[in-house]
């Protein structure tokens, strides 16, 4: 009968750790019973518990207190309470690196690894190997051998794992022992045989002919541990993925034999690895992949889950692989492991064919409630990859998903859906209005202000452009009347930007906006007043430029311009252009007047690569009057190869008429210093080169700058892009490698590098425009020119847009760099600055027939950057 605990048992602690509240010197004075004569086992075996505890808990023990109790502990060997010996042994292992003067048990710990009661020589063997360092272990090498090949598997076993630890300090001693090791290797018990192909691997995984020996041999003679089976196909497939090897090695022919073995452990242990081996193809997948499905429908949960989490990373890579195993992934949608369950649906989504996805769809339906939000966001992740694979089924996974959306849920998982609905809507402009709608209901009930402010921002950048943009202004509105200060704030942002782009609309977002003009915030009221006034004046470049498309510099720049400027007072007005840009991807994470952060922000803002670039320049004499730096190359070039005896690689830095090339010089030679270390360049094109900034001294492997300045083409403008030859100049002093001493004298010598190409992308900045057209409009068409190319080397538009993206250097808008499929006309825009802070757009069409013709048209405030765009085009 069981015991009825009442409250007052409860409150004093019934059934807690005993060991809870254990004091490390009240057991310490505790030990002191170990010398009392007669010995108490049961005693003594609780203290020495109390002991591990309070060591395995972190306690820490001071090596005299920790030493002093080691010494009690050993006059325990008088006793032979089998249950006190053990924790004796125990004892010395925890304590065997804490305590001085351990060794004095190895006489004890010798006597019982060679008596003959058998359940103490395996502890004995791991307590003495413990305790035992390289300068000691040749005295026990002896018994260590004897102990390997014993007739008892558990000291066999003990003496094998023990060898195991003491490769790691003494390597060539246990070498010694592989004999004895391989006749364990051949033992009927399966443990000891697992324990000696380890030691064996271990020796020689060095050697990989002896590893490849090893395994042939196996695949001979074959083993009686399934636990040695796994471990050897880890080595085999560990041997194959190093030799890069094909799969007619002998190796891969051992681990497919192991997919016919009779223990389900080695045919699982062989199936991962065939999955896991790279480059493997779906032919060479196929037997793998048929034991797994026999997996499937096994009767242990550990085999399916096993089974079906293996297919799940096979369809990742090869899901046609897995299309034959879909009926018995479908039976397991229906396994009461939910886990299990989960994972079939999430691998049918990715194999499943495009007739299978409204059946798919209900039966996820039927326990999607049952899940955990973790498992959901899995489902959700691998219905997005579906959406982009089926995009005429769009409209079944849209409602599926809004489904989903409606129901009880955490941030993380909503979150997952939006994206998911918000990457349907940019991919498929027919499901844009369905999605837009899907969204706007959910907002009605968002209890995420991140969420809601997202899809206020996506409403305000894309409802505009929808057939019937006023259904929409109803649920932004009630956001202003309904929601909390951050979320009202979106809500009128994304009003402005429908204003900004329908003049039927202006009417009514102004009489909106009025009544926001009293919110009770400030960001609110303030957003309200300024997009009013911009509204007022109906001018589109004022839209574009301070609604849709906003500011595109760093704001940490502003933010440090803007206190400088307040600094050093000036009758000059502040110039925007001397703030660097913002690059793209911030300008794509930047949910611009969308959100207030809540997040109080630091005193400091961590200073950009760019500024960093700024300072250092700014403190060399010579470049003092170039003005505010406007790009660096996002990765220095190198020069030389990695090994060479000089290392240089090379930052171009952009300003408004000049360049600077800095290079950053190491040398690799440890009996040379060089002194006066320049870069002489001959340019191709009409830069030309005003001053050397050499390094004053490079010793051995301490890296050093020096720099290049050059005036950018005047007579020639458009020809920006050249060719440089660069020379590395410097005197040499030879040194004493030991203490770096240099010669006095020293002898001037060069070093020819790489040439160093500077192209049209080094002089335009990546921005991003949210609103191509109304840019487009800002800019104007004063400047428009416009020319056709025939791009005779490229045979498909997506080659032509990366290849146009990449040298142009410019920022692709509204994921124009995304081709459609079966499509032989493409429009690409792109979006940058031209270098002094100038707008440059260019509209590129492309029409695909036996090769791609190009029409590129470019537009700016001045002449020059459009002169420039076509003729590096041409």
């Amino acid at each position: 009968m069981l015991k009825k605990f009442d409250k007052k048992d409860e409150e004093s602690g019934g059934g807690s750790n005993p060991f809870q509240h254990l004091e490390k010197s009240a057991v310490l004075q505790e030990a002191r019973v170990f010398n009392e004569t007669p010995i108490n086992p049961r005693k003594c075996a609780h203290i020495l518990t109390k002991i591990l505890y309070l060591i395995n808990q972190g306690e820490h023990l001071g090596t005299t207190e920790a030493t002093e109790a080691f010494f009690a502990m050993t006059k325990l060997f008088q006793s032979n309470d089998p249950t006190l010996r053990r924790m004796c042994y125990l004892t010395i292992k925890e304590m065997s690196c804490i305590a001085e003067d351990v060794i004095i048990v190895t006489s004890s710990l010798t006597k019982d690894m060679t008596g003959k009661e058998d359940n103490y020589r395996g502890p004995a063997v791991r307590a003495l190997c413990q305790i035992t360092d390289s300068t000691m272990l040749q005295a026990i090498e002896r018994y260590m051998k004897q102990a390997i090949v014993d007739k008892v598997p558990s000291v066999s076993s003990s003496a094998l794992v023990s060898s195991l630890h003491l490769l790691k300090c003494s390597f060539d001693v246990v070498k010694r022992w592989v004999n004895e090791a391989q006749e364990a290797a051949s033992s009927d018990n399966i443990m000891v045989q697992y324990h000696a192909l380890g030691l064996l691997y271990h020796v020689r995984k060095n050697d990989r002919l002896a590893v490849n020996k090893m395994i042939s041999k196996v695949t001979r003679h074959g083993l009686k541990s399934p636990f040695a089976y796994c471990m050897m196909i880890r080595v085999a497939s560990k041997q194959l993925e190093e030799e890069d090897g094909s799969r007619d090695s002998p190796l891969f022919d051992f681990i497919e034999s192991c997919l016919r073995n009779k223990h389900e452990m080695v045919v699982y242990e062989a199936a991962s690895a065939i999955v896991n081996l790279p480059g493997c193809s779906a032919k060479e997948l196929a037997p793998a992949v048929s034991v797994l499905q026999l997996f499937c429908s096994s009767p242990k949960a550990a085999l399916r889950y096993a089974a079906v989490r293996t297919l799940n990373k096979v369809a990742m890579k090869h899901p046609s692989a897995v299309t034959a195993c879909n009926l018995d992934l479908e039976n397991l949608v229906t396994d009461s492991n939910r886990s299990i369950a989960t994972l079939a649906i999430t691998t049918l989504l990715k194999t499943g064919s495009e007739s299978s996805i409204d059946r798919l769809m209900k039966q996820i339906s039927s326990f999607m409630s049952e899940i955990s939000d973790e498992f959901k966001v899995v489902v959700v992740q691998a219905i997005s990859a579906l959406c982009q694979k089926y995009p005429r089924k769009h409209a079944v996974l849209m409602n599926f998903l809004f489904t989903m959306l409606r129901e009880e849920g955490g941030f993380e998982y909503k979150r997952a859906i939006v994206d998911c609905i918000i990457s349907i809507i940019e991919e498929n402009s027919e499901s844009k209005e369905t999605g837009l709608s899907h969204l706007c209901e959910f907002i009605e009930d968002c209890e995420f202000t991140v969420l809601a402010t997202r899809i206020l921002h996506l409403l305000g950048q894309e409802g505009p452009k929808t057939t019937n943009p006023s259904k929409y202004i109803r649920f932004i509105y009630n956001r202003v009347v309904l929601e909390h200060e951050e979320v009202r704030a979106g809500a009128v942002s994304a009003l402005a930007k429908f204003g900004a782009q329908n003049e039927e609309m202006l009417p009514s977002i102004l009489v909106l906006l009025k009544r926001c003009v009293m919110d009770d915030d400030n960001e609110v009221r303030d957003r309200a007043t300024f997009y009013l006034n911009v509204l007022e004046q109906k001018q589109k470049a004022l839209n574009a430029g301070y609604i849709l498309n906003g500011l595109t510099v760093s704001i940490p720049g502003l933010e440090r311009a803007l206190q400088q400027y307040t600094l050093e007072p000036s009758e000059k007005p502040f110039d925007l252009k001397s703030v660097p840009l913002a690059t793209a991807p911030m300008a794509e994470q930047r949910t611009e007047n969308t959100t207030i952060t809540a997040v109080k922000q630091p005193e400091k803002v961590a200073a950009t690569r760019q500024e960093i670039f700024q300072e250092q320049l700014a403190a060399v004499p010579e470049f003092r009057g170039l003005g505010p730096l406007f790009k660096s190359s996002p990765e220095p070039v190198a020069l030389t190869e990695s090994e060479t005896e000089y290392v240089i690689r090379c930052t171009k830095h952009t300003f408004t008429n000049h360049m600077v090339f800095q290079f950053d010089c190491t040398n690799t030679l440890n009996d040379q210093t060089l002194e006066n270390v320049t870069v002489q360049m001959e340019p191709t094109e009409a830069y030309e080169v005003l001053c050397y900034v050499p390094a004053r001294s490079l010793p051995y492997n301490q890296p050093g700058t020096c720099y290049t300045l050059v005036a950018l083409p005047k007579e020639d403008p458009t020809a920006v892009a050249c060719t440089f030859s660069c020379m590395m100049k410097f005197t040499v002093k030879d040194c004493d490698p030991t203490t770096g001493e240099t010669d006095d004298e020293g002898y001037e010598d060069e070093y020819v590098l790489e040439d160093l190409e500077v192209t049209v992308a080094d002089h335009i900045q990546k921005v991003m425009k949210l609103n191509f057209e109304a840019a487009w409009d800002e800019v104007g068409d004063e400047f428009e020119k416009e020319e056709t190319f025939t791009l005779s080397t490229i045979k498909t538009l997506e080659e032509a847009v990366g290849n146009i993206v990449k040298f142009l250097g410019m920022h692709p808008c509204e994921r124009s760099d995304k081709v459609p499929d079966n499509k032989n006309t493409h429009t690409l825009l792109l979006a940058g600055v031209f270098r002094g802070g100038h707008d440059i757009l260019v509209r590129s069409r492309l029409l695909l027939l036996d090769t791609v013709t190009m029409q590129v048209t470019a537009r700016s405030l001045e002449e020059l950057p459009v002169d420039i765009i076509l003729a590096s085009v041409g």
